[in-house]
């Protein structure tokens, strides 16, 4: 029998609450419902939960901030996260991205859009792309670092390890499949979200950033993870694939 995925909606709102709980529980989901970041760190003690529906304002802290937390604390960098932001402003997606929310939808919104969103997320979760499907070989190394496939850790040149979250892994994982070649935002969009980049959408922009910091490459001159202005991204090195 199937596992039932279950959803842990974090927002103030009451009738927001009610709504998603029996949206998605009349969608074959199981659903949690608390009303600010207190509860949100208790329920993740409690239950087993695939992904967060996470509102940006909240009572007692911001959504932005559980975002952060939740990817530094152990056991739940990957946790999918769908943030929730009552204003459609490009500084709140982008800085959503930034603490690593793996998508965004806007208040209000139409439930099945919600719906569709959250089955994506789930879908890239577990079945990756083709070509982020698990290597033969466990460890991909580029020059100096390495990318631990099953445990999601990269590795840095002087042996400091940092687990990546779901959406850098996706980035990074597309990148090593293709070096030295460059990738348009449409394309890394497509096959990182699942969906078709929207106008002045900078997620793309964002998480190449945060990916860059990761591998301390200089964002003003970067060396590996280069820019092509008017054309997307590159990463520039060989990649060696390996099993131990």
């Amino acid at each position: 029998m199937d596992k039932t995925d279950t959803i842990l909606i974090v927002d103030d709102d009451p009738e927001i609450r009610r709504l998603l709980e029996d949206y998605l529980a009349r969608n074959g989901f199981a659903a949690i419902a608390v009303r600010g970041g207190r509860e949100m760190w208790q329920a993740l003690e409690r239950h087993a939960v695939d992904l967060i529906v996470l509102d940006l304002m909240l009572p007692d802290s911001d959504g932005l901030t559980l975002c952060r937390d939740l990817r530094a604390k152990p056991g739940k960098p990957n946790l999918p996260v769908l943030m929730l932001t009552a204003r459609g402003e490009d500084a709140d997606r982008i800085v959503g991205i930034e603490m690593g929310a793996d998508d965004y939808l806007v208040k209000p919104f139409n439930p099945r859009e919600l719906l569709a969103r959250i089955k994506s997320i789930l879908r890239r979760t577990r079945a990756l792309p083709p070509n982020l499907a698990p290597e033969a070989a466990r460890y991909l190394v580029f020059a100096g670092w390495t990318l631990d496939t099953a445990e999601r850790l990269l590795t840095a040149p002087d042996d400091v390890a940092t687990p990546l979250s779901g959406g850098e892994y996706r980035l990074l994982r597309i990148l090593l499949d293709h070096p030295n070649r460059v990738l348009t935002r449409d394309q890394l969009t497509e096959m990182i979200h699942g969906r078709e980049a929207e106008p002045f959408d900078r997620a793309i922009d964002v998480q190449v950033s945060r990916l860059r910091q990761r591998l301390r490459d200089d964002s003003r001159e970067p060396a590996l993870l280069k820019t092509v202005r008017g054309e997307g991204y590159v990463l520039a090195a060989a990649v060696a694939r390996r099993e131990k």
